[in-house]
Protein backbone atom coordinates (compact mmCIF):
# COMPACT_ATOMS: atom_id res chain seq x y z
CA UNK A 1 0.00 0.00 0.00
CA UNK A 2 1.59 3.23 -1.00
CA UNK A 3 1.25 5.90 1.68
CA UNK A 4 1.53 9.35 -0.28
CA UNK A 5 -0.44 9.80 -3.32
CA UNK A 6 0.39 13.05 -4.17
CA UNK A 7 1.80 16.57 -2.85
CA UNK A 8 -0.82 19.17 -3.28
CA UNK A 9 0.55 22.56 -4.76
CA UNK A 10 -1.37 25.19 -4.63
CA UNK A 11 -1.29 29.10 -3.46
CA UNK A 12 -2.85 28.07 -0.03
CA UNK A 13 -0.57 25.20 0.47
CA UNK A 14 2.54 27.01 -0.78
CA UNK A 15 2.19 29.96 1.47
CA UNK A 16 1.73 27.40 4.49
CA UNK A 17 4.94 26.02 3.50
CA UNK A 18 7.03 29.09 3.46
CA UNK A 19 5.58 30.45 6.80
CA UNK A 20 4.58 27.57 8.84
CA UNK A 21 6.52 25.06 7.67
CA UNK A 22 4.25 22.94 6.48
CA UNK A 23 3.26 20.68 3.58
CA UNK A 24 -0.04 18.98 2.45
CA UNK A 25 -0.39 15.56 0.80
CA UNK A 26 -2.92 13.44 -0.62
CA UNK A 27 -2.84 10.16 1.40
CA UNK A 28 -4.38 6.94 1.04
CA UNK A 29 -7.55 6.56 3.07
CA UNK A 30 -6.69 3.82 5.13
CA UNK A 31 -3.15 5.52 6.71
CA UNK A 32 -3.20 7.02 9.85
CA UNK A 33 -0.93 9.80 11.17
CA UNK A 34 1.90 7.37 12.57
CA UNK A 35 1.93 5.64 9.13
CA UNK A 36 1.96 9.06 7.52
CA UNK A 37 4.59 10.48 9.59
CA UNK A 38 6.72 6.99 8.90
CA UNK A 39 6.39 7.50 4.84
CA UNK A 40 6.78 11.18 4.72
CA UNK A 41 10.43 10.78 6.63
CA UNK A 42 11.50 8.03 4.58
CA UNK A 43 10.75 10.07 1.72
CA UNK A 44 11.97 13.27 1.99
CA UNK A 45 14.55 12.96 4.67
CA UNK A 46 13.15 15.34 6.70
CA UNK A 47 11.97 14.97 10.80
CA UNK A 48 8.12 15.39 11.23
CA UNK A 49 6.81 17.45 14.14
CA UNK A 50 3.13 17.08 13.50
CA UNK A 51 0.42 15.48 11.19
CA UNK A 52 -3.08 16.36 11.13
CA UNK A 53 -5.63 15.03 8.83
CA UNK A 54 -8.88 15.47 7.12
CA UNK A 55 -11.46 13.74 5.06
CA UNK A 56 -12.46 15.49 2.03
CA UNK A 57 -16.00 14.10 0.87
CA UNK A 58 -17.17 14.11 -2.67
CA UNK A 59 -18.31 16.82 -4.52
CA UNK A 60 -21.95 15.78 -6.08
CA UNK A 61 -23.04 17.49 -9.01
CA UNK A 62 -26.69 17.30 -11.11
CA UNK A 63 -26.74 18.85 -14.94
CA UNK A 64 -30.24 19.11 -16.56
CA UNK A 65 -29.66 18.45 -20.51
CA UNK A 66 -31.41 17.41 -23.38
CA UNK A 67 -31.14 14.20 -22.89
CA UNK A 68 -32.28 13.93 -19.41
CA UNK A 69 -30.98 14.50 -15.98
CA UNK A 70 -26.82 13.43 -15.70
CA UNK A 71 -25.65 13.27 -12.29
CA UNK A 72 -22.24 12.39 -10.78
CA UNK A 73 -19.66 12.83 -7.90
CA UNK A 74 -16.21 13.58 -7.15
CA UNK A 75 -13.67 10.68 -5.55
CA UNK A 76 -13.44 11.30 -1.77
CA UNK A 77 -10.05 12.07 -0.72
CA UNK A 78 -8.12 11.74 2.63
CA UNK A 79 -6.10 15.29 2.91
CA UNK A 80 -2.82 15.25 5.49
CA UNK A 81 -1.33 18.38 6.43
CA UNK A 82 2.52 17.64 7.87
CA UNK A 83 4.59 19.56 9.64
CA UNK A 84 8.47 19.50 9.39
CA UNK A 85 11.10 20.90 12.10
CA UNK A 86 12.45 24.46 11.89
CA UNK A 87 15.24 24.47 9.34
CA UNK A 88 14.18 21.71 7.35
CA UNK A 89 12.22 21.96 4.23
CA UNK A 90 10.69 19.79 1.58
CA UNK A 91 11.34 20.45 -2.12
CA UNK A 92 8.98 19.24 -4.98
CA UNK A 93 10.65 20.61 -7.45
CA UNK A 94 13.85 19.08 -7.65
CA UNK A 95 13.36 16.05 -9.84
CA UNK A 96 11.44 17.63 -12.60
Amino acid sequence: MNILIKPIITEKATRDAEDKNSFVFVVANEANKIEIKDAVESAYGVSVTKVRTMNVRPDRKTKYTKTGVVTGKTSAVKKAIVQVAEGETIDFYNNI
